[in-house]
């Protein structure tokens, strides 16, 4: 059984950091490409970014260009999106999700977004609050 689960989510002061875990297993890691994605209600779903060990570095939507680094520990099967100097516009419910690698694209050469069409598995979410 395909599972992502999300943590790290909580209140932070703007200008703070933040570090999302997205734990992964019932598939090959290495096969996968895993995304971020954040959403607030009433809006659709906005793609981060994504990660795959197959793809070269990654690209990221231009409201987190710069202040947010996804990366993943293979070993650990998990994915980390860090996330610095956030802001009030950050606040967002943040998504990981799964799909095999050749299902999208992740890295900075093709400049494209991952789609959430092409995202099979989804964790259940972890709330990000930036509020003073």
């Amino acid at each position: 059984e395909v599972r992502l689960v999300e943590s790290g989510g909580g209140l932070v002061q703007p200008g703070g950091s933040r570090r999302l875990s997205c734990a992964t297993s019932g598939f090959k890691f290495d096969d996968y490409a895993i995304g971020w994605f954040r959403q607030t209600p009433g809006k659709e779903r906005e793609a981060i970014s994504c990660i795959s060990s197959k793809d070269g570095s990654p690209y990221y939507a231009s409201s987190v260009k710069g202040r947010f680094t996804i990366s993943s520990d293979n070993a650990k099967s998990t994915v980390y999106l860090q996330m610095n100097d956030l802001k009030p516009d950050d606040t967002a419910t943040y998504y990981c999700a799964a799909t095999i690698f050749h299902r999208t694209t992740c890295s900075d050469r093709y400049a494209r977004l991952p789609q959430s069409d092409n995202f099979a598995s989804w964790g259940q979410g972890t709330q990000v609050s930036v509020s003073s």
